[in-house]
């Protein structure tokens, strides 16, 4: 049993110091699922490889920094940065950083290596710029289903209760 304990010591020191590669992970994001091989050990952040980036969020590393369409964040590439290390020769880029400065939610189950990434803040804004509600369908009180869609043109007044 001291044995184990000095094994498992062992390799979770050599896995938090880059010795050997950390276990995949799986991302979860806009509807897909995509399956990393190999990350940057972190207790925290999920610190994937540049190429890996674009199968993740769409981002895409350039010398400006992380873009998406016309959207840059910059990262600093040349050196070791929040966003950016280099690690044996290897460049890895931090995605939930990146999450967070674009105050994009997500959630982590480190025991399974599932990372969750919501909707960017800036494509939510869509909906106010435009002033378009998403379509729902309700049944109303003789059990007809009515869609939103059904009144598009005409001014909808919505009104909501809860008994709690």
């Amino acid at each position: 049993m001291k044995n184990i304990k000095s094994i498992a010591t062992l390799l979770g020191l050599m896995l938090i110091s880059g010795l050997i590669n950390a276990q995949s992970a799986i991302v979860l994001y806009n509807e897909r699922v995509v399956e990393i091989e190999q990350t940057l050990p972190d207790a925290t952040d999920l610190w994937v490889k540049p190429e890996d980036l674009t199968r993740v969020n769409d981002f895409v590393l350039k010398p400006e920094g992380a873009c998406l369409d016309e959207l840059c964040v910059p990262v600093l590439q040349d050196r070791d940065s929040a966003m950016f290390v280099t690690r044996q020769g290897q460049g890895w880029f931090n995605v939930t950083e990146l999450a967070d400065k674009l105050q994009q939610a997500h959630v982590t189950d480190y025991a399974d290596g599932v990372w969750s990434f919501g909707v960017l803040p800036l494509e939510r804004q869509s909906f106010f710029r435009g002033a378009v509600a998403p379509d729902f369908a309700l049944p109303d009180r003789d059990g007809n289903i009515v869609r939103l869609s059904d009144f598009r043109g005409k001014k909808v007044l919505l009104l909501t209760w809860a008994s709690w």
